[in-house]
């Protein structure tokens, strides 16, 4: 009965680290580049963009290259914070991996 004990207790430790980890999630920001630095998109920690800064040099490009800068930082941004969300989890978890368990990116 004493590891069941232990068992609950330590789901009980891990699901407050989780929520801990879900409200410093919030706070992340991390920043996406492309075309040498011309073009940067920063995500929150729930994956909403919140800024595009684009460089008066890469305004003077065509249209299909700033498309194209802006989908390479956003998708260089996105690869950052699943990096960021994955150590948060890590944290959380004592490096366990908890099965079936996949964050929402």
């Amino acid at each position: 009965m004493t590891d069941f004990n232990k068992i609950l207790e330590k789901a009980k430790e891990i699901e407050k680290k989780m929520k801990e980890s879900q409200e410093n999630l919030k706070k992340i920001e991390v920043s996406g580049l492309s075309g040498g630095k011309s073009v940067q998109i920063i995500l929150n920690g729930e994956s909403e963009m919140i800024k595009i800064l684009l460089s008066d040099e890469i305004l003077k490009e065509e249209k299909e290259i700033i498309q194209d800068l802006i989908i390479a930082a956003y998708n260089d941004a996105k690869s950052k914070l699943k990096a960021r969300t994955s150590e948060e989890l890590s944290k959380a978890t004592g490096g366990l991996g908890v099965p079936g368990f996949k964050w929402p990116l």
